[in-house]
C-alpha cells in the first residue's frame, strides 16, 4: 500500500504553512494583486519560518526537503492564494536544479548570500525560447535576442538558462546581473492573472558566458534538465491543487449558505452535480502530485513520466474547477467581492505559463517512445501496442 503520510515534524511545517496562508496570504490577497508585488512583510515572515529555503541544499543554508514534504507545504500555501506565491522572490524554480548540480563552482557568489541570510531572486529561463539564440564559441558560449515574459523577471539578480544551443546540443547556463553578463528586463507583459509574479521579459545584447558558468551540457545537461525538471513540475502542480483545493471550499460553503425557492442552492441537483466533479478533480490531482512526489524522492525510473502526468492533469483540473466556482456563484463569481474570479484569472495565467498541455503531451509521447527503463509507465505502452482495434 502507498503511503502518504508526513512524518510529525513535517506535519507540523504543513500546518504552519497552512495557518500563515489563512493568517496572511489570504486576506492580504487583494492589495499584493493591486501593488503587483508581494510586501516585505509577508516576505520577512515567511524567511522567518524557512518557507523561502524549502528546496535549497543544506549547504546554502536551506531545508533540502523531500518533495513530497514540500508539496504538501506548497499546497496549503497556494490554498491562500496562488498569486502571492508565485510572487515570493527566491532562488523559485532554479532551486531545484541547485540542488541536482550540487556545489558546482558558479553557484559560488549564491551560495555565500544564501548562507548569509540572504536569497537573491533567481529568473529561470525555461526551453522554447524562440527570439533567443544561444552560440557556441571558442571556449564560452554567446547570448542574444530576448526571451518570453519570465516569472520574477522583473527583480532577477541571476538567470539560470536551459536552453539549446544552435547545433541542437542542450546547455545549461547560469548568469549573474552585473557589468560584465548584463541582461535587462523589459516592459509591456500583459496578463489577466498572476499579476504580482514579476513576468518580464530578458533582454541579452551578445552577452558572453564563460565556460565557467556552464553548468552542463550535452548528455549531462539532458539528465541534469530531467531530473530537476520533474522536480519543478510537481512543485507547480502542487501550487495549482493548493488554488482549486480552495475555489472548492469557497464553492462549497458559498452554496451550502444560499437559499433560493426555500432551499440551500447546494441542494439543487445541477449545483451538487458540478460540486462533485470539482471535488473528483481536486482529489485526483492531489493524488497524482503525491505519487509523482514519491516517485521522486525514491529515484524511481519513470518518474519523470509520472511528473509530467501530474502536471497535465493539475493544468486540467485548475481550469475546470475555477472556471465552476465562477459558474456557481452566479453573478457574485464576477465581482471583486469574492475571491473566485480572481482565482480563476490566476489558474488560467498559471496554465497558460509553465509548459502546456501540448508541450506535455509531447514530452510524455518522447519519454515512453525513447527510454528503455520506464518502470510503470511501461503498462501504458505495452497496453498500447498489444490491443486490437475495436
Amino acid at each position: 500500500m502507498v503511503s502518504f503520510k508526513p512524518s510529525d515534524e513535517e506535519m507540523a511545517f504543513i500546518h504552519v504553512a497552512k495557518d500563515f496562508a489563512m493568517e496572511f496570504i489570504r486576506p492580504a490577497a487583494r492589495e499584493t494583486e493591486r501593488n503587483r508585488k508581494v510586501s516585505e512583510e509577508i516576505v520577512k515572515k515567511l524567511g522567518e519560518i524557512g518557507m523561502d529555503k524549502l528546496e535549497l541544499p543544506e549547504s546554502f543554508g536551506g531545508m533540502e526537503l523531500p518533495i513530497l514534504s514540500q508539496v504538501q507545504i506548497l499546497e496549503e500555501l497556494a490554498y491562500g492564494d496562488l498569486d502571492t506565491v508565485q510572487g515570493l522572490p527566491g532562488a523559485g524554480e532554479s532551486a531545484a536544479f541547485i540542488r541536482e548540480a550540487g556545489d558546482h563552482p558558479a553557484f559560488t557568489s549564491y551560495k555565500k548570500a544564501c548562507q548569509a541570510g540572504s536569497v537573491p531572486t533567481i529568473a529561470f529561463c525555461h526551453p522554447n525560447q524562440p527570439k533567443l539564440t544561444i552560440s557556441q564559441l571558442e571556449d564560452s558560449y554567446s547570448i542574444a535576442g530576448e526571451t518570453v515574459p519570465l516569472r520574477m523577471g522583473k527583480y532577477a539578480d541571476y538567470v539560470l538558462l536551459l536552453g539549446k544551443e544552435q547545433n541542437g546540443e542542450e546547455v545549461i547556463i547560469w548568469l549573474e546581473n552585473g557589468p560584465d553578463t548584463p541582461f535587462k528586463a523589459v516592459d509591456g507583459d500583459y496578463r489577466l492573472g498572476l499579476l504580482s509574479a514579476g513576468f518580464a521579459s530578458l533582454s541579452f545584447q551578445n552577452v558572453i558566458a564563460s565556460k565557467e558558468a556552464v553548468l552542463a551540457r550535452g548528455s549531462e545537461a539532458s539528465e541534469l534538465a530531467s531530473r530537476a525538471m520533474s522536480r519543478i513540475r510537481v512543485m507547480e502542480a502542487a501550487k495549482e491543487v493548493g488554488i482549486t483545493s480552495g475555489a472548492l471550499d469557497y464553492t462549497v460553503d458559498y452554496t451550502a449558505s444560499r437559499k433560493a425557492f426555500g432551499s440551500e442552492i447546494a441542494k439543487f441537483q445541477g449545483v451538487s452535480f458540478n460540486v462533485a466533479q470539482m471535488a473528483i478533480h481536486v482529489k485526483g490531482a492531489r493524488h497524482l502530485v503525491l505519487y509523482a512526489a514519491k516517485q521522486i524522492d525514491e529515484g524511481a525510473a519513470d518518474a519523470a513520466f509520472h511528473s509530467i502526468q501530474a502536471l497535465k492533469n493539475a493544468h486540467r483540473s485548475v481550469r475546470f474547477v475555477t472556471d465552476s466556482a465562477v459558474q456557481l456563484l452566479g453573478g457574485h463569481g464576477y465581482v471583486q467581492d469574492h475571491p473566485v474570479e480572481k482565482w480563476m484569472r490566476d489558474g488560467q495565467a498559471q496554465v497558460a505559463w509553465f509548459e502546456q498541455e501540448h508541450d506535455l503531451n509531447v514530452y510524455a509521447g518522447d519519454w515512453l517512445l525513447n527510454k528503455a527503463e520506464r518502470g510503470e509507465a511501461g503498462d501504458l505502452v505495452r497496453t498500447v501496442s498489444t490491443s486490437s482495434p475495436s
